[in-house]
């Protein structure tokens, strides 16, 4: 195997700063709810990969009764021209916590948001929603072109 290294007294090409403009990565008092998504320019724009996401912990307020609605958060989506900041997205998914709204709406909203921030070539995210009353609740709100859903089997169970 041969190896390549830059000729003496020159610097290897310098990789692209993707955490410029960022302000909740890194800046250890963002831990504050926050309605807004980071974005950064997608690393390799021209190739179709797959993320895949999941946030656990998801809490909103049942418009109805104010109890507290508890679901997993799992998106998945083949990037466009940006990716979403995982904190961003963490805090983002924290401020639904004091909105009253149903599964389905809260569900859209931020599929809304991400396909605005993210620009997509394809996106997928499932709300599964903890059991109220005896009744599981899950939805499924698919954004783009469709020949990119994820051929990959659930990553958790195994």
């Amino acid at each position: 195997m041969t190896t390549h290294s830059p000729a003496e007294g020159t610097a290897p090409p310098a990789r692209p700063t993707y955490t410029e403009g960022l302000t909740q990565l890194g800046s250890g008092g963002g831990t504050q709810p926050s309605a807004g998504l980071e974005v950064f320019p997608n690393p390799h724009p021209d190739r179709i990969y797959h993320i895949h996401i999941e946030s656990p912990e998801f809490t909103s307020i049942c418009p109805v009764t104010g109890q507290p609605d508890f679901a997993t958060m799992v998106l998945e989506y083949v990037p466009g021209p940006r990716c979403v900041e995982l904190k961003a997205f963490k805090l983002y998914l924290w401020h639904f916590r004091n909105e009253p709204a149903f599964y389905e709406d809260t569900t859209n909203q931020i599929v809304a948001d991400l396909v605005d921030g993210l620009d997509p070539r394809w996106l997928r995210l499932t709300s599964i929603w903890n059991v109220r009353g005896g009744v599981y609740t899950s939805v499924v709100v698919e954004h783009g072109d469709a020949a990119l859903a994820t051929p990959y089997p659930d990553l958790r169970r195994r």
